[in-house]
């Protein structure tokens, strides 16, 4: 090269350095789809960087690789892998360990998209789909098929907040050759240790506590062991589910203060469940921690703590516009689907399904934020005494 070059070159190709030795407590986002290599034979395509070293941007940068490692830690697993979503999580799991002929089982009280993926994209690829009821327990067995691969957990269940026995349901699948994968994103990956009690593959939204704050989009596979995690990875690696590095950063901050959102929250939630639990117009109160909570004795065992999102069902005799009335009276309580934020949420649900519980459009399920707890219960009150108008 010339010793002078043009000005358009160094646009792109500068000797310019910035003064090495910044220390700071954030991780740096490392944006980049192109890795460079030294030489061509150093060049390779691998998807495991912990191996191959970095290889191409679409497997993770330093950012999104020190998430999935801290998040590893946290959940005592052997590798983590991230995926854009929560949902992408669980679409990768089932594509990484199911094929045509196989059957998977999944609870009734599973996320919904999830059932929507198993209803229109697993059986549309010819594999069979039979759901059974969360609280089962040892009795799993029976629902097992020479082709079962995979038992799908998720405790508590979405909103009607079932906790299941997965030690005892492990333990079954385990001696019929079944892996046991678990949705632990309402435990935030800490409240419940997956692997300790039997779980192989868990996953969580880091859309909900690890990100804390309702502004990025992120999912976790964690694995138990290696095999898995091969397995996992060659299949990422095909579909390309690459995660924003930004979106990653984000999440790095949140980690920092999980901790004390999630011990505000758990404190604010239960204080409210247990004073719902008093209202006149409330039949029930799905908290895992009260023992009106289908599986409370499962969570009282194998839980170190609750977090903020439980459902109430109204008592019988309030018709579903009543119940929808009192969502869109709610002040504070904003509505919306996704949780786990600082805000306080509110949702009305219709189930219509005979193999749910007969709770009809009576229920409605609450994010706890931050907000303060005599706020909070200043707002549910005036929409109670507005059903009475």
């Amino acid at each position: 090269m010339k010793a002078s070059k043009d000005w358009k070159t160094k646009l792109i190709h500068s000797d310019a350095k910035a003064p090495e030795g910044f220390a700071s407590l954030a991780t740096p986002v490392y944006r980049g789809s192109t890795v460079l290599f030294k030489t061509v034979n150093a060049a390779n395509e691998e998807w495991d960087q912990y191996e191959a070293g970095y290889t191409y941007g679409v497997y993770g940068t330093p950012t999104a690789l020190e998430l999935a490692v801290r998040i590893c830690e946290l959940e005592g697993g052997y590798r983590t892998i991230l995926a854009p979503g929560g949902q992408a999580a669980i679409s990768l799991v089932n594509l990484s360990f199911l094929k045509a002929g196989d059957h998977v089982l999944i609870p009734e009280s599973i996320y919904g998209p999830n059932r929507k993926f198993a209803n229109n994209v697993l059986r549309r690829f010819g594999v069979e789909v039979s759901y059974y009821p969360p609280n089962v327990g040892t009795g799993i067995a029976s629902h097992f098929r020479a082709n079962t691969r995979l038992l799908w957990c998720e405790s508590p269940g979405s909103i009607t907040m079932e906790v299941q026995d997965v030690p005892a349901m492990a333990e079954v699948a385990h001696k019929a050759g079944v892996l046991v994968v678990l949705d632990n994103t309402w435990a935030a990956g800490v409240l419940f240790d997956a692997f300790a009690h039997g779980v192989d593959i868990t996953l969580q939204a880091l859309t909900k506590y690890i990100g804390g704050h309702s502004d990025l989009l992120l999912g976790s596979i964690t694995v138990k062991n290696p095999d898995l995690y091969q397995k996992l990875g060659a299949t990422n690696q095909l579909i390309g589910c690459a995660v924003s590095p930004d979106d990653c950063s984000l999440a790095l901050r949140g980690m920092k203060t999980l901790a004390v959102r999630l011990a505000a929250i758990e404190k604010s939630a239960f204080a409210l469940a247990q004073w719902l639990a008093t209202r006149t117009e409330i039949e029930i109160v799905l908290h895992p921690a009260l023992p009106s909570c289908p599986g409370h004795g499962c969570w009282k065992r194998d839980f170190t703590g609750s977090s903020g999102v439980f459902s109430i069902v109204f008592r019988r005799g309030y018709s579903k516009q009543q119940v929808t009335a009192f969502v869109d009276n709610l002040e504070l309580f904003k509505i919306g689907y996704s949780w786990a934020g600082v805000t306080s949420l509110a949702m009305a649900y219709d189930f219509v399904s005979d193999k749910r519980p007969d709770y009809g459009s009576r229920i409605v399920r609450l994010n706890i934020g931050l907000e303060s707890l005599e706020d909070l219960k200043i707002d549910l009150t005036q929409a109670f005494e507005r059903l009475r108008d």
